[in-house]
């Protein structure tokens, strides 16, 4: 038997995520999850691999606010509306890998903000739901909406995928580092490489492609310190080219529940 076991939401594409009990299922990914992102001057998105100090900021749900803080400092924060004022906000292009789109400009106000936390110029922006963006339709149908995550709407991981991996490393480390939105119990290692189609309760999903890791998985999210572990002991098993695969992205059909909770079994045959 496969349980849920945790659920991860990432409002801000690399900064800290927020353990979920229950959540809301849309096709682009988790209600809010990677609806924020900062990028620099050219519009281009910035991440922990140039900026693995952003692993120092945390991410918070308050009511309809959310709320990024300095996991060292929680007192220097900034709070922001779940919904921001679209119609207020300047409008720009943003680059998340080869693919550009619509995105909302925070004011500079904010924007400052992080600028002095990194000591480098960045904007905040916000997808807006009249945003189109598509997964890679190499793996996913073409209609396939996606936020600012890197590639794919959904990541999964096995906790026997992670426990068989601290079983080779000298000091193991936390589900954190791989950023999951879905963690399930039961099965053998690895068994999700191998999935092509899962429910969580009644909620169907399809497995679409492995996911290759970066020299994110090896940095510390709570200071931001990069290690050369778990990424070494990774590339001696799960290599596959010059690619190293730790998870299996997904996407959610939009057939049947929108909501899951921890707990719910998981199924892989119906």
């Amino acid at each position: 038997m496969y349980r849920l076991e945790a659920i991860y939401l990432y409002p801000v594409k690399s900064l800290g995520g927020i353990a979920l009990q229950e959540a809301h299922l849309e096709r682009r990914g988790l209600s809010y999850d990677r609806r924020w992102m900062l990028v620099d001057e050219q519009g281009r998105f910035v991440s922990q691999r140039e900026h693995p100090a952003l692993a120092r900021l945390g991410t918070a749900l308050q009511g309809r606010m959310l709320r990024i803080f300095e996991k060292e400092v929680p007192s220097r924060f900034v709070d922001l509306a779940l919904e921001p004022p679209i119609g207020a906000l300047e409008k720009r292009t943003v680059q998340v890998w080869g693919d550009y789109c619509q995105a909302c400009v925070y004011p500079p106000e904010v924007n400052a903000w992080f600028s002095d936390y990194l000591h480098a110029r960045v904007q905040l922006v916000f997808m807006p739901d009249n945003t189109i963006r598509r997964a890679d339709g190499r793996y996913t149908p073409d209609t396939t909406p996606l936020s600012f995550a890197d590639g794919f709407p959904y990541l999964l991981i096995g906790q026997a995928s992670l426990e068989d991996l601290n079983r080779r490393l000298v000091q193991p480390v936390p589900m954190s580092r791989f950023r999951p939105n879905l963690v399930f119990s039961g099965g053998w290692p690895y068994e999700e490489d191998s999935w092509r189609e899962f429910w969580i309760g009644e909620a169907r999903f399809l497995a679409v492609k492995l996911c290759a890791r970066c020299a994110v998985v090896s940095t510390d999210q709570e200071t931001g310190i990069r290690h050369a572990e778990p990424l070494q002991t990774l590339a001696t098993y799960r290599r596959q080219g010059n690619r190293i695969f730790f998870g299996q992205n997904a996407l959610w059909t939009g057939e049947r529940s929108d909501f899951i909770h921890v707990g719910l079994q998981l199924t892989k045959e119906r």
